[in-house]
């Protein structure tokens, strides 16, 4: 869902509930130490009051987004304002930062700071989820909150979440059923794996978290103020989001720089997690680090933003038809429009990830330090170099004709973007930009800010500039002295230093002198220092700081002027991700034969494939046909073991999902109806992590199907009943089929049951298909060979025999 683009990369999460869960939600992926967290009162406590009188900073916010609650003194609140305990969260703050004395990441009430909006919002459930990359376990990227009403309310769904490396604030409320199947799907999406973090149950609090937002929320955005006024449940999760984001992860927005968004469960299909691993939508099941899967099908994406894009729609596709065939109008535009499909991917590959860019401009540091001045340095360059890209952009899509492109070359005739670029070069030279390699980025860096703007800031370049030519004279002298091809070499960790070529170097007495110090060797080439090269990095450092400080000075008095302004970059970063995803759907079309698909009420698919196994197999794989109406909306599949089933039915869903997410399929013709959920279960895998048996795991994915199956769902069952005996697997199947032949679902089940294939007799809507193989006997005449067709055909296997040779 474009809502959630929050999986780039795998994460590990974080999970804070204010009560602690049921034992059937969420036990997966929590080890001993996670459950024994739970079972504290408290990891961190509130401090007493300072004996100082000391008067205290004032808030950043006025409206107390930084204020200091007021301590409890040591004591503990017992009750809240129904009379019941205090929630006994704890566990350890994500990232490692110790809490600030003002935020209690713990258990505890208020009298009147929780939800106040009557008793079954204040008798919530809440949440609060943190998600650390999986490169970087300390730092955390995606943080979601949660809260459920209880009581009347009982199952309305309240979410807020936000991902540090993008400045966007996704708010959603939405009715789930007692197994939490829309929350699971959205919050599984996220990651498989699960830890838990806590904060008190005070700061879910509506009005702060609508007071939050007014202050937060951009200009072009606060539309959605008229859509959440009501919609306390995300409101309540926002406060605790942005107090958790503030005092846990040390960050800070700047007013009036954060995009908000609502989005409800409704607009995307729903894929459970145990189908995405199945489809091997992400991760291929095998390797994880290998691209079999249909993210590394369709992923052509030359940016950041649009590889997260793609991930989050294969996740959750679309259910609007419009939207979807506006999507397959681009992509048919890019095919019939070779300039434009070159021109605008040239553009496109030269994007940094504006989201992130955005996140870190509007990100307010609470220490002025060196690697935060840094930081804003770097990003304003990037920024200039993002900004110079907005023109060529909008000259490619001028000649476009669908109406999406056209929306987006009109919104990037935003004045707003020469504005901001024009106030950038008013400080920053005009041949400042973004380079590749640590020095080249270093010298930029350094020589961003313009003349004559600060005067200590030149008298400090200059400094730095002779240092640097001191660096390289002091090296060419070595070189001269030893009759050595010494060569300068950067890099950030040492600093300045020598390189030499093993190769036609000649050393007095077959070693190096013993001047050259910490010396290394990669390959054919030694690294080393010296004494007087060790002093003149400390002194360039010490001159590098000074730079980077007053330029610091005068880029924060430019991100405050243009600070008004920057909301634009949100549509552009829209526009970019969204392009280079549609550029993905194009290419990966370009590479073999797709066809635009047509939603009508039927699934009718001519010559299919299985676009994983397509694009690995060294041949052709066979193709076949499938039609599904709501005459004959049940299809049993059987066949051989070996005959094609299981890839039969992932290729029907994973063409279900190319299809809805706007892209052409691989066949000669298709027609999908909309699916609004896309169930799976497949594999006769067991579980010891959640001590489920073959059988017991069979029967938990087959109770998921039925209670959250409806008449738009696509379903595939592959090998139901194989965990336990013949005559019961035979019972389990009849009885599931005949359950879900009450819904006007889409179904394909296949089986080794045969039995299970006369339900046709009774039921006008099953068709009974099945895979052909043929038979070779061998010269003796007493061995008989099947030979695998893989081309599906009308009726019910006859073959008695699963094996590849019988005699």
């Amino acid at each position: 869902m474009d809502a959630y683009p929050l999986l780039a990369h795998a994460h590990e999460k974080r999970v804070t509930w204010g009560r602690p869960a049921p034992a059937h939600t969420y036990r997966a992926g929590l080890d001993a130490r996670d459950w024994r967290h739970l079972s504290r009162r408290s990891m961190f406590q509130e401090p007493p009051p300072p004996a100082s009188t000391t008067p205290a900073r004032p808030p950043r916010y006025a409206f107390g987004l930084l204020e200091t609650p007021r301590s409890a003194g040591g004591v503990r609140s017992t009750s809240s304002s129904t009379g019941r305990p205090a929630s006994g969260w704890a566990s350890e703050p994500s990232c490692g930062h110790q809490a600030p004395s003002g935020f209690t990441p713990t258990g505890g009430s208020s009298g009147n700071g929780g939800l106040s909006r009557g008793d079954s919002v204040r008798e919530a459930r809440l949440a609060l989820f943190t998600s650390s990359s999986a490169v970087s376990a300390h730092v955390a990227s995606v943080i979601v909150a949660v809260v459920e009403g209880r009581g009347l309310a009982r199952g309305e769904i309240g979410m807020a979440s936000i991902d540090l490396k993008s400045p966007e604030l996704i708010l959603s409320q939405f009715a789930d059923n007692t197994t939490y199947a829309k929350f699971m799907n959205i919050f599984l999406s996220f990651s498989q794996s699960v830890a838990l973090s806590t904060v008190q149950r005070k700061y879910f609090n509506e009005t702060k978290g609508l007071e939050y937002i007014e202050q937060l929320c951009t200009p072009e955005f606060s539309t959605v103020l008229m859509e959440i006024q009501m919609k306390y449940y995300c409101l309540a999760a926002a406060a605790a989001l942005l107090k958790y984001v503030e005092f846990i992860q040390n960050t800070v927005y700047a007013p009036k720089s954060l995009k908000v968004i609502f989005k409800g469960s409704e607009q995307t299909a729903m894929i459970d997690s145990a189908s995405a691993q199945q489809l091997e939508l992400i991760i291929n099941n095998r390797d994880p680090r290998n691209n079999h899967t249909l993210y590394g099908v369709l992923n052509y994406t030359k940016t950041a933003g649009g590889s997260r894009r793609l991930r989050s729609n294969i996740l959750e596709p679309l259910v609007d038809v419009e939207t979807i065939n506006t999507r397959l109008d681009c992509v048919q535009e890019l095919l019939e429009d070779e300039d434009l499909f070159f021109s605008l991917q040239s553009v496109i590959s030269r994007f940094l990830d504006t989201d992130q860019l955005l996140s870190v401009l509007v990100q307010i540091p609470k220490q002025d330090t060196v690697q935060a001045a840094e930081s804003k340095i770097t990003n304003l360059i990037y920024l200039k170099h993002t900004l110079e890209l907005v023109e060529p952009l909008q000259g490619t899509l001028k000649t476009c004709k669908t109406p999406l492109l056209k929306a987006y070359c009109s919104s990037l005739e935003d004045s707003r973007f020469n504005l901001i670029l024009e106030q950038i070069k008013t400080v920053i030279n005009d041949d400042t930009r973004y380079m590749k390699g640590c020095l080249n980025m270093r010298t930029q860096k350094c020589y961003a800010v313009r003349p004559n703007i600060n005067e200590f800031l030149d008298i400090a370049r200059r400094t730095y500039t002779e240092i640097v030519d001191d660096v390289a004279g002091m090296i060419t002298q070595l070189g001269e002295k030893y009759n050595l091809p010494l060569k300068t070499s950067f890099s950030t960790a040492r600093g300045f230093f020598i390189q030499l070529s093993c190769e036609g170097a000649s050393f007095p007495n077959g070693q190096l002198p013993s001047e050259f110090m910490k010396v290394t060797m990669m390959k054919n080439t030694y690294n080393f220092t010296t004494v007087d090269l060790i002093k003149m990095n400390e002194r360039c450092q010490e001159s590098l700081r000074e730079i980077y400080h007053m330029t610091y000075l005068v880029v924060c008095k430019l991100l405050s002027e243009i600070y008004k302004h920057i909301h634009c970059l949100y549509k552009l970063s829209d526009a970019v991700s969204m392009l280079d995803m549609l550029l993905s759907f194009a290419h990966t079309c370009t590479l073999s034969d797709y066809v635009r698909p047509e939603f009508t009420d039927t699934l009718a698919i001519k010559q299919g494939q299985h676009p994983i196994l397509e694009k690995i197999s060294m041949e052709k794989p066979v193709a076949n046909n499938t039609y599904i109406s709501d005459e004959n909306n049940f299809v049993i599949v059987t066949g051989p073991n070996m005959s094609g089933k299981s890839t039969y039915l992932k290729q029907i869903a994973l063409c279900q999902i190319i299809a809805q997410i706007g892209s052409f399929v691989p066949a000669e013709y298709a027609s999908f109806r909309i699916a609004d959920q896309i169930f799976t279960r497949i594999g006769v895998d067991d579980d010891i992590e959640t001590n489920s048996s073959t059988f017991m795991k069979e029967m938990k994915e087959v109770t998921y199907i039925m209670h959250n199956a409806t008449d738009k769902s696509l379903i595939i069952i592959d090998e139901l009943g194989r965990g336990t005996s013949t005559e019961e697997g035979i019972g389990i199947c009849h009885a599931v089929c005949e359950f879900l032949l009450s819904f006007k679902a889409f179904t394909l089940f296949a089986t080794h049951f045969l039995e299970v294939c006369h339900l046709d007799a009774l039921y006008p809507n099953v068709e009974n298909n099945h895979f052909e193989v043929q038979h070779n006997r061998s010269r003796t005449g007493n061995c008989s060979k099947i030979v695998y067709t893989y081309i599906l055909s009308k009726g019910y296997t006859e073959e008695k025999n699963y094996g590849k040779l019988y005699c």
